[in-house]
């Protein structure tokens, strides 16, 4: 029966793990937890391809307790029914060691269903996920849980594993293997960190390579045609989505238009052409804001445009309009104001609407004065003093001016009438 290269060339050690040395290097904390073999629960989160499986494999194998494994996409309660009756017979002598991957696919019911099992020691849980386990493990399994986070491979970390597969299938076939300068390289940054789909493309480049003479000859165009896109990972609703939209939004308001168009081209390339189209057209108002006005209607005309033309025409004004805000100058002092306002208003900092500013068909109904209302075109340079705030916050500033030119030439033309 076929099994996949990457399943067959499984590390069997913590020092042939590609990656994640920050927890499994000498003095990493998983490895130390892992060699005293008191293994406690513990949750693996990082993107797929990282270890976590591999991880747990070699966790399990270090301990006297039985492997059992779920995948949490296609588990339900019967499963965790069968594993528990399993326990204290001699199916189980020294308990469970439960491996559930994808733990973010049970609901609340099917993780608490292993709580009380887990309290009194009699399963240990590893669980994976490759979303946030803050966002979707329920908190009576985090309180009980150590969460270790699996960070993304480097392509330099990936290389000896592909050099690794290329030598285990060249030994396998008998063949000398003939790799074209850049195809080791093109696999391991191609596959976007991901361990997995790189020795998985290194058996599918086999499979293709032109064999002569006891020789298998992979060329460069074959590994850039296999790994075409392969190193995007997202997901719509998920971590990858909204870490993009976020780098997004904080590159602009950080000034910096090499890493707005990086992200910009992340979410183009899936195709989230509405994500990158909102946070564009909220930096506009909240990172530029008051220090260049119209970057609200020039951004909003080239959002316009992107979205008549779609994609890949859309590119080309989304471009023009990150360059645009991540190069203009910057201001939250809106922001500041109206964060502020808001405050108060949910503080219950209001009461009533001065009498100057009500409506006025509330005058002659009973009212003790008549409205009062000054009309400041009728006064030199078009303003009169008078209150505009209730009573209660009548002295309240929210705005203050920010310190570029527009904002500080509109703070010297108003100093100067209003004095």
């Amino acid at each position: 029966m076929y099994k996949p290269l990457a399943d067959e060339i499984r590390p069997s050690r913590l020092d042939e793990v590609v990656g994640q040395r920050h927890i499994l290097g000498e003095r990493g904390m998983l490895r130390r937890i892992v060699e005293s073999g008191s293994i406690p629960n513990m949750i693996f989160y990082g993107p797929s391809g990282t270890g976590k499986t591999t991880v747990a494999r070699i966790i399990a194998e270090k301990t006297n307790r039985s492997l059992r494994k779920l995948n949490a996409t296609t588990a339900g309660i019967s499963d965790i029914k069968d594993i528990i009756a399993e326990l204290d017979t001699l199916l189980t002598p020294g308990g469970v060691l439960l491996y559930l991957d994808e733990i973010q696919y049970f609901n609340k019911k099917q993780q608490q269903s292993l709580l009380e099992f887990i309290e009194d020691g009699r399963i240990t849980l590893i669980a994976s996920t490759t979303e946030n386990p803050y966002f979707c493990v329920f908190n009576a399994i985090l309180s009980r849980s150590t969460v270790f986070e699996f960070k993304h491979v480097s392509a330099a970390e990936v290389e000896p594993a592909v050099l690794r597969a290329v030598n285990i299938l060249s030994e396998r076939e008998g063949l000398v293997p003939e790799l074209e300068d850049g195809v080791v390289g093109r696999i391991a940054s191609a596959c976007g960190g991901d361990v997995r789909k790189a020795i998985n493309a290194v058996e599918l480049l086999f499979s293709a390579g032109r064999r002569e003479g006891g020789k298998i000859s992979i060329s460069l165009d074959d590994a850039r045609a296999i790994s075409q896109r392969s190193a995007m990972r997202y997901d719509r609703d998920g971590d990858e989505h909204f870490d993009a939209l976020s780098a997004l939004m904080k590159s602009l308001r950080g000034s910096d238009p090499d890493a707005a168009l990086h992200y910009l081209a992340r979410l183009l390339e899936v195709g989230d052409l509405t994500g990158a189209c909102r946070r564009i057209l909220c930096s506009a108002s909240e990172d530029i804001g008051l220090a260049y006005p119209q970057a609200v209607p020039i951004v909003k005309a080239c959002v316009d445009s992107a979205l008549q033309l779609g994609l890949p025409e859309a590119r080309l004004p989304l471009a023009e309009a990150v360059i645009f805000l991540a190069t203009a100058p910057k201001s939250n002092s809106g922001v500041m104001a109206i964060d502020a306002a808001i405050a108060d208003v949910r503080a219950g900092k209001t009461g009533p609407v001065p009498r100057e500013l009500q409506n006025v068909h509330a005058d002659g109904t009973g009212f003790e004065r008549e409205q009062g209302y000054k009309y400041p075109h009728s006064f030199p340079n078009h303003w009169v003093r008078q209150q505009y705030l209730p009573d209660a916050i009548k002295n309240a500033r929210y705005y203050e001016y920010g310190d570029n030119k527009i904002e500080q030439a509109a703070r010297a033309y108003w100093e100067a009438i209003k004095k």
